[in-house]
């Protein structure tokens, strides 16, 4: 030990430990307390309010009519979400297009689709035989090949997947376009040294990684298409709240019909979210949140020094 360095001292034989005493956090427990009286109050007046009608609940809950409008609406959804992810990837790499044609083109779409109200798109498409009573193929200007009587080849189920499929893909192009531009450009540049052409590089290393930004809202955007396709009743097409205004019409059970439909609306989305923890789970695996999240669930199971898990 060089003479500059002191030596180490030692704490003295009758020095007491020290206590560490927990902060107490009594507005924490008054909060808990008032939140589980309201919620209290809340479900006692929910399931005491005769107004409810709840055995009309449970005699309508699976409902044929109201089964087969939760069926339309997850067709609706699925088929929707198709085409909006499928759109979305490929506005967002005509975005990202150095060409300015394509990329301008993108621009386009995605502020016509997002500026006007959904409501408005699925009116348009299911009168669109007002604008156009034919549509065919053929050369512009010339002989035309085929063509189809709009009000046959529009039905009210495929007005409502182009009006709900073609505005998902404008949202769902910029999600896209976000998770690709997360992406460090140096990993763009070493993939082009290495001789790998742009879709190869997209596919192979930007896409997989900006995953990991796209699932979240993506499974927003999913949640929100299951609710979203009750709009599509402005057209008249048969889902989940077209049949329970249909039954409601009938027998005048306004309330409790209506509580059927949220029941289901919340059972979907329950199940979605659900799906959608699982997806982010497995494309978080090997992130840093991921190890953070490991570590805290081992200093939780095994106390503050962690453990081994065999």
């Amino acid at each position: 030990m060089s003479s500059s360095e002191a030596p180490p001292t030692e704490a003295p034989a009758d020095a007491e430990a020290i206590k560490a005493v927990p902060v107490r956090h009594y507005g924490r427990w008054v909060a808990g307390v008032i939140i589980l009286f309201v919620a209290f109050i809340v479900v006692r007046s929910v399931i005491t309010n005769d107004a409810l009608q709840w055995p009309v609940v449970g005699d309508y809950l699976f409902d044929d009519r109201v089964l087969r409008g939760l069926q339309n609406t997850l067709i609706l959804t699925v088929i929707s979400m198709l085409i909006g992810i499928v759109g979305g990837i490929l506005l967002a790499v005509m975005r990202l297009s150095p060409n300015p044609l394509t990329s301008g083109a993108a621009g386009i779409y995605i502020w016509l689709f997002r500026g006007t109200p959904l409501i408005t798109q699925l009116v348009i498409w299911n009168f669109l035989a007002l604008a156009y009573p034919r549509l065919g193929l053929g050369i512009p200007f010339g002989p035309e090949f085929v063509s189809w009587d709009t009000n046959q080849l529009i039905t009210q189920f495929t007005a409502s997947l182009l009006g709900l499929g073609l505005n998902e893909a404008a949202y769902m192009a910029e999600i896209v376009r976000g998770g690709i531009q997360s992406v460090d450009s140096g990993q763009l540049e070493a993939a082009s040294a290495l001789g790998m052409s742009r879709t190869k590089t997209l596919r192979r290393i930007i896409l997989p990684q900006a995953m990991r930004v796209i699932i979240p809202p993506t499974g927003n955007e999913t949640i929100s298409m299951l609710k979203t396709t009750s709009l599509v009743v402005a057209i008249g097409y048969f889902e989940l709240m077209v049949a329970v205004q249909t039954i409601y019409s009938q027998n005048y059970k306004t309330v409790p019909l209506l509580i059927v439909a949220a029941a289901w609306y919340l059972f979907m989305t329950s199940v979605l979210t659900l799906v959608q923890m699982q997806i982010e789970k497995r494309f978080a695996r090997g992130t840093s949140r991921d190890v953070v999240q490991r570590a805290g669930w081992r200093s939780r199971v095994f106390g503050r020094g962690g453990g081994n898990v065999t």
